[in-house]
């Protein structure tokens, strides 16, 4: 027998056909527009079922796209700071160079020569030592976790 009552529907917002993309969509560690990037010392440091779970992930990806054109990356710990605070090595990262103008103030050029307006305000991004601790031999091990209290 069939019963003449509605199927029940889940509650809530229906499942989204970009899942990833969503996530990483949110300010997340890691993450910009273009790329996700993992600390391979941590990823290794993952508990074990983690790893697994993760090198599958993994060997489908590059199963999958495996035949593309893959560039060589290069991934550098950056972290934004005030364009003002940079040293000379910092400036010549991004691109700038510093000069006292005929008034004796200091004018900051881009590479093509323009002029940077309000140059207090301008956030540019530069290299910065890691400041992911490096897990496993050499470096800090993750804490393990507590055992469970007894059940009684």
């Amino acid at each position: 027998m069939f019963t003449p009552d509605p199927i029940p529907r889940p509650s809530g917002p229906p499942a989204s056909s970009t899942p990833l993309g969503d996530y990483l969509g949110q300010p997340r560690p890691g993450v910009d527009a273009g790329y996700a990037v993992l600390p391979r010392s941590l990823a290794e440091a993952m508990p074990l079922p983690w790893q697994q779970q993760m090198s599958n992930l993994l060997a489908e990806f590059h199963q999958a796209f495996g035949h593309l054109q893959w560039p060589i990356y290069r991934v550098v710990p950056s972290r934004y700071e005030r364009l003002v605070d940079l040293d000379d090595d910092q400036l010549a990262e991004v691109g700038c160079t510093v000069e006292v103008d005929d008034n004796g103030e200091l004018e900051y050029r881009l590479r093509d020569g323009r002029r940077v307006e309000n140059p207090e305000t301008q956030q540019v991004l530069v290299s910065c030592l890691d400041p992911i601790p490096k897990q496993g031999p050499g470096g800090p091990q993750p804490t393990p976790a507590a055992p469970p209290p007894p059940a009684w």
